[in-house]
């Protein structure tokens, strides 16, 4: 494991051309508007130069800030490195864009040293991603996070994998004081990013034991996964997660779901469910249910995760090297 060596209301939504949001908990929109005032600049300058040097790295952005709010909350401390720290343990070990963050520090350490904590890097940059995708709705990230003192991959074990049942992906979110709608909403970022082949790959050839492929794999869907993952290949090929429009922030995640073209388990079995598959139908517009937008709603569920557990005030620290405690 690895530790720091010291320590030292509601909310409303109105979409017009952007999203606003007023400050939940200690995190407040402008938290940096004298102290640091091009964090923002900044941080999107970063995210654009590496969407158009290597595209599709930084929706590995949103994967990435949502391991870290889901571990201790979101501190940072899936940024860590060292022996046992957070981003070695097996969920992490495929997160994408860590150079991203770095170089956003670097940056804002010259502009305004000390002031910018690692965990509003890392909120801010994956809501660039979206933005940088399409994504229509521009939302307003409040910030003061502060960078958190304990990084241990051990506290890794509850993080939602790949291969939950609905249930217990249910369960993972409320204990994060997160609701159904926002499982479902925020397994929408799946919409962009792709997968490895040894994360699904078990659903097409020997699912559950049975010697075939999961039953809700669309027969068509089936055979193009097997192409891109032979039986026996390499684990590390990389799959989009949406087959639609793999680059590009929109419901079509859903309208996979659908038609059986899911590529990790755990999403696939939103759609089995009832309940998620209700919420799934509505980011769709399915006639005779109240309708959801999904950037909306995507928007207002990524600042509820954003403010899981923040560490603010005198609480952690600005860490001057975000891959390092102070």
């Amino acid at each position: 494991m690895v530790f720091s060596r010291t320590k030292t209301p509601f909310f409303f939504l109105v979409l017009i051309a952007t999203l606003t949001t007023v400050a939940l908990g200690q995190t407040r929109v402008g938290f940096y508007s004298t102290s640091c005032p091009r964090v923002e600049t900044i941080i999107q300058s970063v995210v654009q130069a590496a969407q158009r040097s290597t595209p599709g790295v930084p929706a590995g952005l949103i994967r990435m800030h949502f391991h870290d709010c889901f571990v201790n909350g979101c501190d940072a401390s899936i940024l860590i490195t060292g022996p046992s720290s957070e981003r070695t343990a097996p969920p992490n070990s495929l997160l994408r864009g860590y150079e991203i963050i770095d170089t956003a520090k670097t940056q804002l350490e010259a502009a305004c040293p000390g002031i910018v904590s690692c965990a509003d890097i890392l909120a801010i940059a994956a809501r660039d991603s979206v933005l940088l995708a399409g994504g229509i709705a521009r939302w307003n990230v409040p910030t003061g996070r502060r960078d958190g003192l304990v990084s241990r991959a051990s506290d890794t074990t509850n993080l939602p994998a790949f291969n939950d049942p609905v249930d217990v992906q249910i369960r993972k979110f409320a204990e994060k004081g997160l609701n159904t709608q926002d499982l479902v909403t925020l397994s929408g970022s799946h919409t962009l990013g792709t997968a490895a082949c040894a994360l699904f790959s078990y659903r097409l050839y020997n699912y559950n034991n049975t010697n075939g492929p999961d039953p809700s794999i669309d027969a068509t869907f089936l055979n193009t996964l097997r192409n891109l993952c032979p039986n026996g290949g390499d684990g590390s090929t990389r799959v989009n997660l949406d087959t639609g429009s793999a680059n590009r922030f929109d419901n079509s995640y859903f309208a996979n779901l659908r038609s059986g073209r899911g590529v990790l388990e755990s999403d696939q079995l939103l759609w089995g469910n009832p309940t998620t598959r209700t919420f799934a139908q509505r980011f769709l517009g399915v006639r005779g249910l109240i309708g959801l937008t999904f950037n909306v709603e995507f928007a207002r569920a990524m600042v509820k995760m954003g403010n899981v557990e923040v560490k603010t005030g005198t609480q952690g620290e600005i860490r001057r090297v975000c891959s390092a405690f102070n």
